[in-house]
């Protein structure tokens, strides 16, 4: 009796001590301010989308640059030639620059956007609460995260650009490597290119980049909020009505957006090919435009298209997915609980 008496007693104490436990987790993150968990949230869903399609980017910007030895392959043949060339490393080269840049990116983009909306509807009254406030939200949302981040994405493109032969190839019973690269990495970028030009030379890009990314984040987050709105509540919290509502916004908006796309990633890695010998290819996003039309065929606005087309549906998906999710976990408010508070 006594032994049972201890035990009830033990499981008691061990249940209290859960239940406290589980309430003090509870206490600290509802005291983490709201845009902190939204800058949480965005920012590991970003790191976590990027990664998951890092090897289809690498392959992308090897194509819309036209690097040597690939803009004429296909996608298994260029992954295939880069496996051969570097390994599964070769995969990921950049993607350090690349998360490095998407979590602040996506920080910023995901918590803006909440704060943007929340704006226009305080003050714009007249706009109402439809999809016009989240096409208006995340475009502004889009440019202010760009321009916070932007250096960071020339250095991932510089670096992805690169082809190294890491494994060597045997000739006449010797090793033969490649020339060491122009970059070693992030730090690396930033301040070569920083002594070259300066500040300035830091946005090279940045036209063509704002001009997509606007409509194109507004787009996106258009897009996804008006798909959940026409989903029945009971279905409203499902993984897989999340990734097909984020796949079809990406899908939509990237392929309006992508030329210019093609145009910031020559005009970022311009002085690195032999034909330009440092010289200025593009002096605007327009002349871009037509520049590659006229020498590279308008086909070449739309190179690796097929593989951001595989890449974005996973990309976007899982990005709008893990956000949701983490909100969740974070047990971030429902929106209109944020604006009756802001209202208050």
């Amino acid at each position: 009796m006594v032994s049972s008496q201890g035990s009830t007693l033990s499981s008691n104490v061990t249940g209290f001590a859960d239940k406290s436990s589980a309430r003090t987790d509870v206490d600290y993150i509802d005291r983490v301010p709201i845009f902190v968990k939204e800058l949480i949230a965005g920012g590991a869903a970003g790191a976590f989308a990027k990664t998951a399609v890092a090897p289809l980017e690498r392959i992308k910007i090897l194509l819309q640059t036209r690097t040597q030895g690939f803009h004429s392959l296909g996608i298994y043949d260029s992954l295939k030639k880069l496996l051969k060339h570097e390994g599964v490393a070769g995969f990921y080269k950049g993607n350090g620059a690349s998360v490095l840049r998407i979590v602040p990116y996506a920080a910023l983009h995901f918590m803006t956007y909440e704060h943007y909306r929340l704006w226009i509807l305080d003050n714009y009254a007249a706009l109402g609460t439809g999809p016009v406030v989240d096409l208006l939200a995340g475009s502004a949302a889009g440019g202010t995260a760009v321009l916070c981040t932007y250096p960071l994405d020339l250095a991932r493109t510089k670096l992805a650009y690169q082809i190294v032969d890491t494994r060597g190839t045997v000739q006449h019973g010797s090793r033969q490597f490649n020339v060491n690269p122009a970059y070693s990495g992030i730090r690396n970028v930033i301040e070569k290119v920083y002594k070259e030009g300066g500040p300035r030379a830091l946005y090279r890009g940045i036209g063509p980049t704002l001009i997509g990314i606007l409509p194109y984040a507004g787009l996106k987050f258009y897009v996804y909020e008006e798909l959940k709105r026409h989903v029945p509540e009971e279905h409203q919290k499902s993984i897989l009505m999340r990734l097909s509502c984020g796949a079809l916004a990406g899908l939509f908006g990237q392929t309006f957006t992508y030329p210019l796309d093609v145009v910031r990633r020559q005009m970022q890695v311009e002085h690195l090919q032999p034909s330009s010998q440092g010289a200025v290819i593009y002096r605007s996003t327009s002349e871009g435009l037509v520049s590659i039309v006229r020498n590279q065929g308008w086909r070449q606005l739309f190179a690796g298209l097929s593989i951001n087309y595989i890449k974005i549906v996973p990309s976007v998906a899982i990005g709008f997915t893990a956000y949701d999710t983490m909100k969740s976990w974070l047990r971030i408010p429902p929106r209109q609980q944020l604006k009756a508070t802001s209202a208050a």
